[in-house]
């Protein structure tokens, strides 16, 4: 089969576009015969160790998986004896990080618990471009950030792949949704339902004097002190993506600040789940969320799409066909 291979950290470069051995599912496996996967920013981290921290999950000296790529959709061609749910010919979807990764190929194999049936109102590329980046908009959203009717939440990096996802939800929710994105990108946002579009080229929204319960830092970057100040008194801000700095800030600085005030500060670290899965294919099929796709690009072009992907600057999630 074809894959995506790569043996060294680097820059795309280090990708190459190569025959390998097609996998055989284990008793507890399912075969899936990949139409589409989607890039997410776990992807370009593990493919250039950065942080450097990636090495203890990755591989300290050299990539311990040699294919990236979590989100799939595709169709079951066997199954595992143990296999119970499955059956070869079924439509499925599910991010594969947690099976050893293996999604920019031809074929993948994955345990049961990590996919679901695709949502039938969905292509393969839309279902593609669900799993990784809405399951951490819903646990930023509901599990860490308490979301509830009513309140006033805002999104920061509102037309990336989980800022996408992360406006749909909360209007789910029933949250009234300030989307923060750049100028291009406010029709977007307010397609997708948010209620308020502050274009960040223009204002600054930890600086206009108005507060949020919740603040969900998708992408971009503000200092962490910014971002509580723009909170409401017993606000929650989760660090769901972004800058490096962003990161470290909410890691190293977030728990301190929660314990000295009654706003706070958590850094989300999602891991794919099968019944969040589940929930959200719910609301797709119901109408209230809809994946968003800047590009796509065949398999043999993944170091082009990765590329791209590390611009920052994509609208919605960018998709690989194969």
């Amino acid at each position: 089969m074809k894959a995506i291979v790569y043996t060294k950290y680097g820059s795309p470069d280090v990708l190459e576009y190569k025959e390998v051995e097609k996998p055989s599912p284990k008793d507890n496996e399912v075969l899936v015969k990949i139409h589409a996967a989607s890039l997410n920013a776990a992807d370009w981290h593990l493919l250039r160790a950065d942080p450097f921290l990636a090495r203890f999950f990755g591989g300290l000296l050299k990539p311990k998986f040699n294919i990236l790529g979590a989100d799939i959709a595709g169709v079951v061609e066997a199954v595992g004896r143990n296999v119970k749910e499955f059956h070869a010919g079924d439509e499925v979807f599910g991010a594969i990080s947690q099976c050893g990764w293996g999604a920019f190929a031809e074929y993948t194999t994955a345990t049961e618990n990590a996919l679901v049936l695709k949502p039938a109102n969905l292509t393969f590329e839309e279902a593609a471009a669900v799993p990784l980046a809405s399951i951490t908009a819903l646990l930023a959203l509901r599990d860490i950030g308490k979301i509830q009717q009513g309140q006033k939440v805002l999104i920061n990096g509102a037309s990336g792949g989980v800022g996408t996802f992360a406006v749909q939800i909360a209007k789910s929710f029933g949250a009234e949704v300030t989307a923060v994105c750049s100028t291009s990108k406010m029709d977007i946002a307010r397609s997708l339902g948010a209620d308020i579009v502050i274009d960040y080229t223009k204002e600054d929204f930890t600086k206009n004097g108005k507060s949020y319960n919740l603040i969900i830092a998708a992408n971009g970057f503000h200092s962490i002190f910014d971002y509580k100040r723009a909170l409401s008194p017993n606000g929650i801000y989760v660090m769901a993506g972004g800058s490096g700095a962003q990161m470290a800030q909410a890691v190293l600085l977030g728990q301190l600040m929660s314990v000295i005030g009654s706003r706070k500060m958590r850094a989300l670290s999602a891991k794919s789940n099968k019944q969040d899965l589940i929930f959200i294919k719910g609301l797709i099929e119901a109408g209230k969320v809809v994946p968003v796709i800047d590009r796509r690009y065949p398999l043999s072009e993944t170091a082009d799409a990765m590329r791209y992907l590390e611009e920052g600057h994509a609208n919605g999630k960018i998709v690989i066909t194969i």
